[in-house]
């Protein structure tokens, strides 16, 4: 049996790609700003 190839880190991805990392930089505010401007529930995945 082999192993699984994609084995992904939640601490990883939340550093990566969570509310706290996308407020910190100036594109991360951007993206936040969109997503609030088109009206997503969710703000962040993660």
């Amino acid at each position: 049996m082999s192993k699984r190839t994609l084995e992904g880190s939640h601490r990883k991805k939340v550093r990566k790609s969570g509310f706290l990392s996308r407020s910190q930089s100036p594109t991360g505010r951007r993206v936040l700003k969109a997503r609030r401007k088109k009206g997503r529930k969710m703000l962040v995945k993660y």
